[in-house]
């Protein structure tokens, strides 16, 4: 009897040992930190690179900032508490988002940016984006064509703080401004939003009626100035937009938006989080810290072929 009990007490000290070093065995973690997944562009790199962590094993926490560097910073700390092994990462300002990357490798944590850069190297080990002027240089070349070499046009630029605003913008008018009967009568920051494009497109045709096309920093403001043109009965302005999302695709088959340009949002996160996996397993960084993917202008000719910011073969 007595030695049956010691063999239970045993037994049980046994499951008891297991259940303590069980969590030694759960899966390693990787945070995946990006704006509103109200974008869908900003959804579809959470989605890409969650697939991509629990397809090599790990656990993701999937987290939002909402473009707050005070809440990035705050979910960054959320990151390190956890122990997470890499944090991939679309970052909430140029500036603002540095010192909350250093925290992170500080505390041992290796950062992997995409979509935007930092102004700083070195602390990031990769920052991998979007090649913004090419793409920028592809959009306005079709808005040119598009728009016959002439006409009033309105530009529509993203969040001032976001690095991507500026290059997109320089890209285009490095290709529009070489017409000179192509003319700008406004240009309004947005700030990625749908719904502040909405409002300001309206307050812009009321104030230039004569305008002939519209081109946005991203497809979410091209679909809010879609709208307020629509609802004013101005179909016949040229929209073009920029990222390639399912939205402005269905825009561009139904004969509304004319064009986009494609940047690869889920292939570019799931490269991330490859990368980390190769660091995380063999201490190994990519070649190069700032990394470019080219991007693809899309419009009615292949427009059909685009699926959740890829092109399908």
């Amino acid at each position: 009897m007595k030695l049956t009990r010691r063999m239970t007490l045993a037994a049980f000290a046994g499951v008891l040992a297991l259940g303590t070093a069980a969590p030694a065995f759960a899966a390693d973690l990787i945070a995946i930190i990006t704006p509103s997944h109200d974008n869908p562009f900003f959804k579809a790199e959470a989605v890409g690179a969650e697939a991509k962590a629990k397809e090599l094993g790990y656990e993701a926490l999937v987290l939002v900032h909402d473009d707050d560097a005070n809440k990035q910073s705050e979910l960054i700390d959320t990151a390190i508490g956890r122990g997470a092994k890499a944090i991939i990462l679309d970052n909430a300002g140029a500036d603002a988002t540095v010192a909350a990357v250093q925290k992170a490798k500080d505390a041992g944590i290796p950062s992997f940016l995409i979509d935007r850069e930092i102004n700083a190297t070195g602390v990031a080990v990769a920052q991998i984006v979007s090649n913004n002027y090419q793409g920028a240089q592809l959009g306005a070349q079709e808005f040119v064509k598009l728009m016959g070499e002439k006409g009033n046009f309105v530009e529509l630029v993203g969040k001032e703080s976001d690095t991507n605003a500026g290059i997109r913008s320089k890209g285009y008018h490095d290709v529009i401004n070489d017409y000179p009967d192509l003319k700008m009568v406004a240009q309004q920051s947005a700030n990625w939003s749908q719904t502040e494009a909405y409002a300001k497109m309206e307050s812009i045709l009321q104030a230039n009626p004569d305008i002939k096309g519209v081109i946005s920093g991203n497809d979410t403001m091209a679909m809010g100035a879609y709208a307020a043109l629509a609802a004013a009965n101005r179909k016949d302005v040229i929209v073009v937009g920029f990222d390639g999302s399912n939205d402005v695709r269905d825009s561009i088959t139904s004969g509304g938006i004319k064009a986009t340009v494609l940047q690869p949002a889920f292939a570019q996160a799931q490269m991330a989080v490859e990368q980390a996996n190769d660091f995380i397993k063999n201490k190994k960084s990519p070649e190069k810290e700032k990394q470019l993917m080219d991007c693809v202008l899309v419009n009615g000719d292949n427009a059909a072929k685009l699926e959740t910011f890829a092109l399908k073969n």
